[in-house]
């Protein structure tokens, strides 16, 4: 798993809204991904599995999961097209 943390909607380090994003190659247990958001103790934390160019997002906030977020998927998308290889 490979793990950034993005700042959506700013082109400054430190402001925006901070996501993280984990890059999957196959779904967690959603315990162990809950965890992970709480870990990482940002409103939202994406995770993304891709498979044939194509790629699935889930959201977890601290609490629980949640049916869409938009700044974190801005945030995965950024990480898939810039910082991940297909």
């Amino acid at each position: 798993m490979k793990m950034y943390q993005v700042d959506a909607f700013t082109d400054r380090p430190f402001s925006g809204n901070p996501a993280a994003v984990c890059i999957l190659e196959r779904w967690l247990p959603d315990e162990i991904m809950l965890k992970l958001a709480i870990e990482n103790n940002l409103s939202e934390t994406a995770f993304a599995v891709g498979s044939g160019g194509r790629y699935d997002l889930r959201w977890f906030t601290p609490g629980g999961e949640v049916d869409l977020c938009g700044h974190a998927t801005l945030a995965a998308g950024f990480v898939i097209l810039n910082l991940v290889k297909p």
